[in-house]
């Protein structure tokens, strides 16, 4: 997961941005429970959207108690109560996905890079392995996204739809999961489907320069591949359809509880997240 699906905080009420912190900290307490304290370091905002986002669907949540970081004792969080199956989904999610990417890393990366990501695998196969054990549709779905995807780098006439299709096909499958009827698993597999398009073609459009230095595959280089230089304008209408569409899927799901803060992240987040990253030089 790449850290691109987070809350716009200065249109975030106070008390709506503490019930997010408590999302993150108690996602971020569940990693060190459930795998290590080691994974803690690999909490990022994509998956505790995964969290909030089935938290959402149900009632099950019974509010937030406050604790004390475990890094930080003077620190205080909040801890969300009876909410433990939301977040063993997006703590499990976060230790596939991460431990595919060190995979990616291993094979990609420059010699110091894969030495140091190799010694690292040891570490993340122990976490994995439980992960995948507790959670085999999710690691099914990452590692499907995983295979497919160094098919497509190897394929020197990829387009995007189709270099994009494997993270797309993933958080589609994720999301799926979650629906308890057919029209419930029809809106959030469109919904899934179109995130993961969006949160690819965002990294892919965040990389280009330093891509085409390293001439690492990137599909719009491939796109583009005669152009010294990029028409920022036609990636932002290219990435902009998917959060179009991702956007109409989610105003079909029946959101039970923390609307303010899902709309902020799917209609303030989202959009500023993509204007940063194409457009750097202008002011938000």
């Amino acid at each position: 997961m790449f850290g691109y699906v987070c809350v716009h905080k200065p249109e975030l009420k106070i008390k709506d941005y503490e019930v997010y912190r408590g999302v993150y900290c108690s996602l971020c307490k569940t990693l060190g429970k459930e795998y290590s304290v080691f994974a803690r370091f690999i909490l990022n905002y994509d998956c505790t959207f995964l969290s909030l986002f089935i938290m959402s669907e149900s009632d099950t949540c019974a509010g937030f108690k406050e604790g004390r970081c475990a890094f930080n004792p003077l620190k205080k969080c909040s801890y969300a109560q009876n909410a433990q199956e939301a977040l063993s989904k997006g703590a499990a999610l976060t230790v596939i996905s991460s431990y595919y990417k060190l995979l990616d890393n291993i094979a990609d990366g420059s010699f110091l890079k894969k030495t140091g990501f190799t010694l690292l695998r040891p570490f993340f196969a122990l976490m994995h392995n439980k992960a995948k054990k507790n959670f085999p549709q999710y690691e099914t779905a990452v590692k499907n996204m995983f295979t497919s995807q160094l098919m497509c780098e190897k394929d020197e006439s990829i387009f995007l739809d189709k270099a994009a299709e494997p993270t797309a096909k993933m958080l589609q499958a994720v999301f799926e999961i979650e629906g308890e009827n057919e029209r419930e698993r029809k809106v959030l597999s469109q919904f899934g489907y179109h995130l993961g398009r969006w949160i690819y073609l965002m990294d892919a459009a965040a990389d280009i320069e330093e891509d085409r230095k390293k001439k690492n595959f990137n599909p719009f280089l491939v796109k583009y591949k005669n152009a010294t230089v990029i028409d920022n304008d036609e990636v932002d209408a290219t990435i902009s359809q998917s959060l179009f569409l991702l956007t109409k899927a989610y105003e079909l799901i029946d959101i039970k509880r923390f609307r303010d803060i899902l709309d902020n992240i799917i209609y303030q987040g989202l959009p500023l997240k993509q204007r940063k990253i194409l457009y750097p030089e202008r002011k938000s």
